[in-house]
């Protein structure tokens, strides 16, 4: 556990980056690896990741898909089939050229994504309409070299899940797009509490290999953007480059419509800077590795009534399905322990004395904060689980609150500029590369998505003056 002298981390109001890589370090989510750019997990930051997917897992199953495993290594010459996708990922692959004491003959690339070798998979799998849809999704670790790493947000290797489907059809193919960005959408919302919206990237920023990547883009409190998953249609090019073809009912060769799409353990990082404040991490209950920690206070905790009292209050709130443990170090001073669990982001803390047992109480403290209160034993039972889905409405309403108050709608680049200094703007867009690149250049924000329910407007482009592209306004932040 951290030590006292070390618990503090810098205000996010003096150096949000600092607070950031300080605070995933001292919480125990993560540190770094021997490896530069590499990360390792600890316990803590693990459970986070492994309920975000358990949820995500469920929704994935309940949408027809099945879970399988692809090898981390590709050859060199099936990112090659894919002129476009090979492009877009150069810069970031780790290659093997050497194996087992000998030269390979053909490098190897260790897994960035898996669209090429699924690709090759599936051209041995599929021969009829009959064989359609596949629906397949796994859990893999991929590596893409970082230039600037950084804790869960940007890594060299990082653990997510990549859904790969193919499909008979155009439309069922962008309804499966659809379907992935609306679990993804779900689970941001209902699961880490943060506000994302739903867009398509402009051609530019597409995935490489794409015909269309729907993008979920979330707020953080520093006001910079954070892609939270993204789905891609990919039309029929990776079933040209791997000869994924299907004899249709008619008995005419078609090549397969198909898909692919992920999300990453980058949402650990979006949950921390979209929640967190100057005290530490702020935790969503439902991906808090402990919803309730108990605290026995006063003296002679080793032992005794009070003790005693904390572990059964923690037993029949497990029974209860509330995720909780008692801190029982005594050791430790009361006010350490309850600075840590501030910092590590515990969503309620029960403290429980001599004089509150003799009170037949606890003292209930909700991270978020406001005043400590009294809670009869025999009432936290029915009455935290209450508590806890109105904590995770809360934090769900603060980052919306707080995305909503840093979108501007611009209609010039000097209205745009100063937008995204602190957040989103909204704004008419040509859809050159041009003109985004000019963007970029002035202010480091790109088009994040063209968001899907963004109301109908139509005028000059605020970087050139043309018309613009797209029927609605694009969304433009600075981004991680």
């Amino acid at each position: 556990m951290v030590r006292a002298n070390e618990r503090g981390v810098t205000p996010q109001s003096v150096d949000f980056s600092a607070w950031y890589n300080e605070l995933v370090v001292k919480a125990e989510l993560a540190d770094h690896g021997p490896v530069r750019g590499t990360m390792v997990i600890r316990p803590y930051g693990y459970r986070i990741w492994e309920l975000l997917q358990g949820e995500l897992d469920r929704r994935i199953k309940a949408t027809g898909h099945e879970n399988a495993y692809f090898p981390i290594f590709i050859p060199m010459g099936h990112l090659q089939r894919e002129a476009e996708h090979i492009e877009g990922f150069a810069p970031e692959l780790a290659v093997v050229t050497h194996a087992g004491g000998h030269e390979l003959d053909e490098p190897l690339v260790v897994r960035p994504t898996s669209e090429t070798v699924i690709g090759e998979m599936f051209s041995r799998w599929i021969h009829s309409y009959r064989d359609l849809p596949v629906l397949l999704n796994q859990w893999a670790n991929v590596v893409r070299w970082e230039l600037r790493p950084r804790l869960f947000l940007r890594t060299t290797e990082f653990l997510w899940q990549e859904g790969h489907t193919a499909h008979a059809t155009e439309e069922e193919a962008v309804a499966e797009t659809m379907t992935a960005a609306g679990f993804y959408e779900e689970v941001a919302r209902d699961i880490a509490a943060i506000p994302v919206i739903l867009g398509d990237k402009t051609p530019s920023e597409r995935f490489a290999g794409a015909e269309r990547t729907v993008s979920l883009e979330a707020l953080v409190r520093d006001g910079r953007a954070l892609q939270a998953g993204t789905s891609h249609y990919l039309g029929t090019n990776f079933a040209k480059a791997f000869d994924i073809t299907f004899t249709n009912q008619a008995g005419t060769l078609e090549y397969a419509q198909t898909t692919s799409w992920g999300m990453s353990t980058r949402m650990i990082g979006a949950v921390i800077m979209t929640h967190g404040d100057d005290k530490g991490l702020i935790l969503p209950p439902r991906l808090a590795p402990y919803e309730v920690v108990i605290v026995p206070v006063g003296r002679e905790t080793e032992s005794g009534p009070v003790l005693d009292a904390a572990r059964a209050i923690a037993q029949s709130l497990r029974e209860a399905g509330v995720r909780t443990t008692v801190d029982d170090r005594s050791q430790l001073s009361a006010g350490w322990r309850f600075n840590e669990w501030e910092l590590r982001g515990a969503p309620i803390r029960l403290e429980i004395g001599p004089r509150d047992l003799a009170a037949g109480a606890v003292t209930l403290a909700e991270r978020l904060g406001g005043d400590k209160v009294q809670v009869p034993i025999d009432h936290v039972v029915s009455e935290l689980p209450l508590r806890l889905e109105a904590f995770q409405a809360a934090l769900l309403a603060r980052a919306t609150a707080f995305r909503d108050e840093h979108t501007v709608v611009t209609d010039t680049f000097e209205e745009l500029v100063r937008a995204v200094a602190s957040g989103f703007a909204l704004a008419l867009a040509c859809g050159s590369e041009a003109c985004e690149n000019a963007v970029k250049a002035a202010t480091t924000a790109t088009p994040r998505c063209i968001p899907l329910d963004g109301a109908p407007a139509s005028g000059p482009c605020v970087v050139c003056g043309a018309p613009s592209g797209y029927g609605t306004r694009v969304l433009f932040a600075r981004a991680y």
